[in-house]
């Protein structure tokens, strides 16, 4: 019996309209599914952040989009935590009773959940988001004071002995009577802040190399009722940011040197499988891990049209995510998954 644990990596990139995973949280399920079947997944945010909703689970591991690709590229290592010492930052342009509302959420998952928060931190200068779309209709933004989120981060690092940063900020207020915003709360299209959300949190860890996530600072949208349900869990409050809390807490730190590697940390090498939409296997992170058994998940579709085979990416091409977890299945019990089809090719002789 192989005791090496198995090791699998979920992307669904940000911002590009996936029909699953595209909303805060509906990529939880594959999460929570395709974690049953291995001793460790990776993955980062955007699939694990519910809003006011989440799942936590031993053998998940709570990874920043820009700490994969270093992970993926070999340059980090990934160290399981027990518990991770949180700070919070608030982005000054967020008004006074939001901010208490944003406040509260985070004594609520003090008191209630146990999660080890420092102080907070108000950046000396509103944050400035601005939201940007691109030809292909994926979200992304820009910062107009990104040394304040920075210094931010800093003091809580230096100040309170933060080893991990959650942030929020003040984003725009959406038009409730856009086309886009409407097509998004009612099932299609794309979530127009999650592009921005990921500048932010790729800023920190690059700059500090900490885990760190984002929850965005909105006012309430009135009520719809014609709600897809997979946007219904940014509808249920104030605040997204006890599933970045959740996440946080137990994130794994990173770590650049290979000589302190220990039994329990996580290397690229180490990675088995990676799950991704088919139409989007351009990212850092797939590239660099293309000699692993990547998994394109056909059904999974998105605004992006980056098939593996262009990119000499051999990948197993699946229909679902079900089916991605019956690969996965026969990959640990070393089981070719094609000799479980009913067509198998003979040996050739090689010249």
């Amino acid at each position: 019996m192989n005791s090496r644990p198995f090791t699998a990596l979920l992307i669904v990139p940000t911002g590009i309209g996936a029909a699953l995973g595209g909303y805060a949280g509906d990529a939880i399920p594959i999460a929570r599914a395709i974690a049953s079947v291995c001793d460790r997944l990776i993955t980062h945010p955007n699939v694990l952040n519910g809003a006011q909703l989440y799942w936590n689970a031993p053998n998940l591991y709570y990874v920043e989009g820009y700490g994969i690709d270093r992970f993926a590229a070999g340059t980090w290592g990934l160290q399981p935590v027990h518990q991770n010492r949180v700070g919070l930052i608030l982005d000054r342009a967020i008004e006074p009773e939001l901010r208490q509302r944003h406040l509260q959420a985070a004594d609520a998952a003090r008191a209630t959940l146990g999660i080890h928060l420092t102080d907070f931190v108000l950046t000396d200068a509103p944050l400035g988001v601005e939201l940007r779309n691109s030809p292909s209709g994926a979200s992304w933004g820009t910062l107009s004071n990104p040394d304040s989120l920075l210094r931010a981060a800093e003091t809580l690092i230096e100040k309170a002995g933060a080893n991990a940063i959650a942030v929020v900020a003040r984003f725009p207020d959406e038009d409730v009577d856009s086309p886009a915003l409407q097509n998004y709360r009612h099932g299609s299209g794309v979530d127009p802040i999650a592009g921005a959300e990921a500048v932010i949190s790729h800023l920190i860890v690059r700059e500090f190399r900490v885990p760190c996530a984002h929850a965005p600072a909105l006012a309430p949208l009135p009520l719809d009722p014609q709600l897809s349900p997979r946007a219904a869990a940014e509808e249920l409050g104030y605040t997204f940011l006890p599933c970045v809390l959740v996440g946080l807490s137990r994130a794994p730190q990173f770590l650049a040197d290979k000589n302190a590697r220990s039994p329990d940390s996580i290397w690229a090498e180490s990675v088995d499988a990676v799950i991704v939409p088919a139409e989007a296997c351009g990212s850092s992170a797939v590239l660099s891990l293309s000699r692993s058994r990547i998994i394109a998940v056909e059904e999974n579709v998105t605004r992006m049209q980056v098939p593996p085979e262009p990119l000499a990416i051999k990948a197993t091409r699946v229909r679902s995510y079900l089916e991605a977890i019956g690969v996965l299945v026969a990959q640990r019990a070393g089981i070719q998954p094609e000799i479980l089809r009913p067509d198998i090719y003979p040996l050739h002789c090689l010249s």
